[in-house]
């Protein structure tokens, strides 16, 4: 019985004939930025185009927020049990499974989908002090560059170039104005009938910048080697276009 092709087939057939022999050579791609840049969706793009896996680590800290709220590890004023949570954290199994439908990862946590339970409102209220905590980055860290050992891998955050894969063969850099970020955001936001100002979500972005570049554990910060892209002024389509020459690049095509 012929196999059935799956996502990943797929994209591999639609690639031209020098792309498909260039993904012969295996890199990991670290796509690390400022919120609000479009890092996904870029790395997402680039991971369908060239067969490769995408991994979202952001979504790895919220999985473990989700288990700290479970488990009841958050005072009423917020603050985080720590030493509880760092004794359970043995029991924080994060995972990926390939949805065939989309192509794309969903969230696992101790084998239960958790894709759409992480991106609540409550979970992206906590996620940030999670994310601070030393013995839980220094666990997803370690979770991050496992699954990054057989290369073929699209991983996007705030640290992946500098502390998860820092000899990785292409690291880009995303970045734009705070104001451009903050009205993609604003008009997003405004599509989906969610009240907000153009005022309030600037103010949020630019606190965003700092507590990521000031964190004393991994902050986020340009990796020396890393490729810088700007896209203030860029389409999507020109997006796609500069960061798939940069790949061909780093393959040696």
């Amino acid at each position: 019985m012929q196999r059935k092709n799956s996502p990943i087939d797929t994209a591999r057939a639609n690639l031209s004939f020098d792309t498909k022999r260039s993904i012969m050579k295996k890199i990991v791609i670290a796509i690390d930025g400022h919120s609000s840049c479009g890092k996904s969706t870029m790395a997402k793009q680039l991971a369908r185009e060239v067969g490769y896996i995408y991994v979202d680590s952001g979504a790895m800290y919220r999985a473990v927020t989700l288990f700290a709220l479970r488990a009841g590890l958050f005072e009423p004023d917020g603050t985080i049990r720590h030493a509880e949570l760092r004794a359970r954290m043995p029991e924080v199994k994060v995972s990926f499974r390939l949805d065939e439908a989309s192509g794309l990862p969903r969230t696992m946590l101790n084998g239960e989908d958790v894709e759409e339970a992480i991106r609540t409102i409550e979970v992206s209220n906590c996620v940030s002090p999670i994310a601070t905590l030393d013995f839980v980055r220094e666990a997803m860290t370690s979770l991050q560059q496992e699954m990054g050992k057989s290369k073929g891998i699209v991983m996007d955050g705030r640290d992946i170039g500098t502390a998860v894969f820092p000899n990785a063969e292409l690291k880009i850099f995303v970045t734009a104005s705070a104001e451009v970020r903050a009205r993609r955001r604003y008009d997003e936001l405004q599509a989906k009938g969610m009240p907000a100002t153009f005022e309030e979500i600037l103010h949020n972005v630019q606190e965003r910048d700092y507590i990521d570049s000031h964190r004393e554990i991994n902050p986020l910060r340009q990796a020396p080697d890393a490729l810088v892209l700007d896209n203030s002024t860029l389409t999507i389509e020109e997006q796609n276009e500069w960061l798939h020459y940069q790949f061909k690049q780093a393959v040696g095509e």
